[in-house]
């Protein structure tokens, strides 16, 4: 491993790495466009300009590699002079609409511009005019004027998806980027190319206009869109709430894991966020008595859900837990099974069409949580319980998220065996057939609403965390249970997802020596998982 200085400190870095990145590790940064770490090199921008001593003029960083006993300086005065030339370079044709461009608060020309620039204009001429507010698929729109050809989504296309959609176009101040003939930019990661973008020339056609960045805060979490487990930041809008038409999750961003989804998120990951503010939430628990459907509180819903319980004998009890539920939710379910002694329990209801699935990220299960709710012992088919529930054995049946009318089972056997059973509890956060058939409605809170742990489909435990207020009066399903069995006279519930978490790493023993401290923000593989 090369030692080299840089700006007088010394640090060692393994082997072909580049100066950006020795740098990075020294904690200094290396103002940079083209270069990305998950791409190859281009070295088309040149603002990743350094002196290494005893070179005679600058050098880029980004294609430069370490090696021992070189001295890196990023601040004299030549290289503050050249990042500033090249600022002016790439600002010769650049519209300076910043007030109007919806990248501005997040703008690496911009940011750049504050921090290495700060030259006074010498361009008089007519800048070049390009397309502007081009769409190139569903989800981006290219503005061609503010692009600064640093060709990282043509890069993307060719290197990451393999689809080779982009390319630019033309020679000189009319370079463009743009698409291949019959071409559109609709690859199934194709919202990577708007993260990757370094100024506003890409833009996210879901969300441009919708809200200022700097409206947004952010949580760190995991995307519930399939078994991947994807590391996710979930930005929302709480500051203005008449924007994006009230909607709180603004947007997902891709969070690097370098375990699991590195830099990247798939699109249907990344735009799988709208049920939470769909206009179908449950809001509050009702009932349904024939058909009259009536508010209730909490104390009389629990109430009622324990002495529905009571009466019926635990063999007449079934319950269809979820794979998108969260470990701490599953943990609590298994506690209800062992306080009533059920034995009918069963999870992943198929769904009428495949899932689909690539080499890359995107996995056939399109559950988060599938391997953990077979490790705390909630696994199965729900065809004997709906079996049971049919031939009129079933008493009390609790449904958890899934929508059954809209399953592989046949509709009318279904709804026969809904019908067939006294009591019918749906929990979950969005409404459907199912819970307009219950005769109990418990509104649920969404992942974003809450924290909690997913395991994913190689065994990684990982964090998601609250990043929003509950909507009306949503639980989550660990608190719902909770309320439950306390109602049922356990007093040792957990008031906590953490809690709920502590007892489950003591029960489970794939799960041993886990904490919510130790799983960090990347997770933590179980003891004996192998990655796949």
């Amino acid at each position: 491993m090369p030692r080299l200085t840089v700006n007088g400190q010394q640090v060692e870095v393994p082997a072909e790495t580049n100066l950006i990145e020795a740098a990075r590790k020294a904690g200094v940064e290396v103002p940079h466009y083209c270069y990305h770490p998950g791409l190859s090199i281009a070295g088309q921008c040149r603002l990743c300009m350094v002196d290494i001593e005893k070179a005679p003029r600058p050098t880029i960083a980004c294609n430069t590699i370490a090696t021992e006993g070189m001295v890196v300086l990023t601040e004299t005065d030549r290289v503050r002079e050249t990042r500033k030339s090249i600022m002016e370079f790439h600002l010769i044709n650049h519209p300076l609409d910043c007030p109007v461009c919806d990248q501005a608060g997040e703008c690496w020309l911009q940011i750049y511009y504050m921090k290495h620039g700060l030259y006074d204009p010498r361009m008089r001429d007519e800048k070049v005019h390009k397309p502007k507010a081009v769409p190139l698929g569903p989800h981006v729109m290219l503005d061609a004027e503010r692009c600064i050809l640093c060709s990282r989504c043509v890069r993307f296309c060719d290197e990451i998806t393999a689809t080779g959609e982009l390319g630019i176009f033309e020679r000189g101040d009319h370079s463009e980027i743009g698409l291949f003939p019959g071409r559109a930019l609709e690859n199934p990661y194709s919202g990577n190319v708007v993260d990757i973008c370094p100024v506003g020339a890409l833009t996210d056609r879901d969300f441009r206009f919708q809200v200022r960045v700097w409206y947004l805060d952010s949580a760190k979490s995991v995307c519930p869109g399939c078994a991947r487990g994807c590391n996710i930041d979930v930005h929302v809008n709480r500051r203005r709430p008449h924007h994006a038409e009230g909607r709180r999750v603004a947007r997902l961003k891709p969070r690097y894991n370098g375990s699991v989804n590195r830099w990247w998120l798939c699109d249907a990951g990344r735009y799988g966020f709208t049920f939470v503010d769909d206009k179908d939430r449950l809001l509050a628990p009702t009932r349904r008595e024939g058909e009259t459907v009536s508010d209730a509180t909490w104390d009389e819903a629990i109430a009622a859900l324990a002495a529905a319980l009571r009466r019926s004998p635990p063999d007449e009890i079934g319950i269809i837990a979820s794979p998108k539920m969260a470990n701490e939710d599953l943990f609590a379910v298994r506690r209800l099974l062992d306080n009533r002694a059920l034995r009918r329990v069963a999870f992943r209801v198929p769904p009428r069409v495949a899932g689909d699935q690539d080499n890359f990220l995107i996995r056939a299960d399109k559950n988060p949580n599938s391997l953990g709710a077979e490790l705390v012992g909630l696994g199965g088919d729900s065809r004997a319980v709906l079996e049971a529930a049919r031939a009129h054995r079933l008493r009390c049946l609790m449904i958890f998220g899934h929508d059954l009318l809209a399953s592989e089972w046949p509709a009318a056997e279904v709804r026969e065996a809904l019908g067939a059973v006294e009591t019918v509890v749906f929990v979950g956060a969005n409404a459907n057939a199912t819970s307009a058939a219950a005769h109990w409605v418990l509104p649920a809170a969404a992942w974003v609403e809450r924290d909690g742990t997913y395991t994913n489909f190689e065994g990684r435990v990982q964090r998601f965390r609250q990043a929003t207020e509950p909507i009306g009066q949503a639980l989550a399903e660990w608190e719902i249970v909770g309320r439950l069995l306390a109602a049922l006279g356990d007093e040792s519930t957990a008031t906590r997802a953490e809690h709920w978490f502590r007892q489950l790493v003591a029960a489970v023993p794939a799960f041993a020596g886990l904490s919510y401290q130790a799983l960090g923000d990347g997770g933590r593989l179980l003891a004996g998982a192998v990655k796949a």
